[in-house]
């Protein structure tokens, strides 16, 4: 159990506050409710453009590393489709130099023409080499394009094409910051051996005094059902040609997510898991698989994808996770196999727990999915899965009008 105190500040912040007395660290996670999802399809990648301009300095502050490389700490950020997260460790004695900082550059980000060109520059290059001259770079791109039609899933993080970031402008930066970064649209979440109150009030000394500035939410089409199968084949110079299907299901709140989450350790849950010991060790029709669920706030996908072993064609694979699928929706699974499954989730989620930004960051997220108490009922969740909701969720969710098959061969 992760102990938590939650505050909303008069301007809108929700401060989540855990004491941590294990740790002689503090851990500072600030998560904004902004990502891809967000963006007009006309400039897709701002969010992620943003995690950038967020290092580039403030008014106060040129240099943001410096600050936090001077107080020990460490930082870093990541986004994804549907939230932008920034995080700081640091000794918890220097816990207010990470309070200050983020604060700062809530409000007194300074984009100058300058550093947005320069790191306008960085993320076109970040597109090219990991999306467009890699490997597979652009599998997860068309994946997305042939399995949403509708909902800013669609693109990925990085956006759909480098033309919309080389084309933004200045004037459009500074909205998206005005819109999205804002108090009443961002989540503080500290862990640290600090008493709970003491937490609350350095988070009231720096951020209470910011205004907040709210913005309607533009509304976000939701995707409509499948209800025909799809299906794209596309040549590239790789190695080895792949296969993926990917299902259509509920979102990060919805019940049925933790019967996905465990029917995909079933699946793939390691050397052990069914895909691996049928396909690879037994039938050797491909040399890695994996099967996993996107976790998507609005719903996602279920992802079967594998990579063919030289001479086999892809409709073996097909035929193959068809048949694993039919296993799962006529056949009940072992209680070993469940339990082993369960038994893993525990075990991880506990271990996570021990980590002091694991924690910080999991509070940010819960309350940004609007259920915080969930932190601590995820596992009883998990364990809760019976053996028929795996077969009525996998009799739901896989079938064929349901399902977008991505080929992706070498070149011939």
């Amino acid at each position: 159990m992760i102990p938590y105190t939650k505050k909303i500040l008069p301007n809108g912040l929700t401060v989540v506050v855990n004491r941590d007395r294990a740790s002689k660290l503090a851990a500072v996670n600030m998560l904004y409710k902004v990502g891809a999802r967000n963006e007009n399809p006309a400039r897709t990648g701002f969010a992620h453009l943003f995690e950038h301009l967020m290092f580039r300095g403030t008014r106060e502050v040129p240099n943001f590393d410096l600050p936090v490389q001077m107080a020990s700490g460490d930082n870093n950020a990541f986004t994804n489709n549907d939230y932008t997260d920034f995080y700081i460790t640091l000794p918890k004695d220097n816990i207010e130099t990470a309070l200050w900082l983020e604060s700062d550059r809530m409000e007194g980000l300074d984009i100058t023409p300058a550093k947005f060109e320069a790191e306008k520059k960085v993320v076109i290059e970040e597109f090219r080499q990991r999306y467009l001259n890699q490997p597979y770079g652009d599998q997860t791109m068309l994946l997305r394009a042939l399995a949403y039609k509708v909902h800013p899933y669609r693109w990925a993080t990085i956006g759909l094409t480098t033309d919309h970031i080389a084309g933004a402008t200045l004037e459009e930066v500074e909205a998206f910051y005005r819109a999205h970064y804002r108090p009443s649209n961002a989540v503080l979440s500290i862990s640290a051996d600090i008493e709970e109150e003491r937490m609350l009030e350095l988070a009231e000394k720096w951020f209470a005094p910011l205004a907040d500035h709210p913005a309607d939410a533009a509304a976000i089409p939701q995707e409509p059902a499948q209800t025909e199968a799809r299906r794209e084949e596309v040549e590239r110079d790789v190695p080895a040609s792949t296969v993926t299907v990917a299902y259509h299901m509920g979102g990060r709140t919805e019940g049925d997510f933790y019967t996905a989450d465990l029917v995909s350790d079933l699946l793939s849950g390691g050397d052990s898991g069914r895909l691996y010991t049928h396909l690879v060790k037994e039938r050797q029709l491909l040399s890695s698989v994996n099967a996993y669920v996107t976790g998507d706030v609005d719903p996602g996908l279920f992802v079967f994808t594998g990579q063919l072993l030289p001479g086999i064609p892809p409709k073996a694979a097909e035929a193959a996770f068809r048949e694993e699928i039919a296993m799962l929706q006529t056949t009940p699974a072992t209680a070993y196999e469940v339990e082993k499954v369960k038994n893993k989730f525990e075990a991880n989620t506990l271990f996570g727990e021990l980590n002091v930004m694991n924690k910080a960051m999991n509070l940010g997220f819960y309350e940004m999915l609007g259920d915080l108490e969930l932190i601590n009922r995820e596992v009883d969740r998990y364990r809760a899965v019976t053996d028929e909701e795996i077969r009525s969720f996998s009799s739901r969710t896989f079938r064929p009008e349901n399902s977008s098959t991505l080929i992706y061969n070498t070149k011939k």
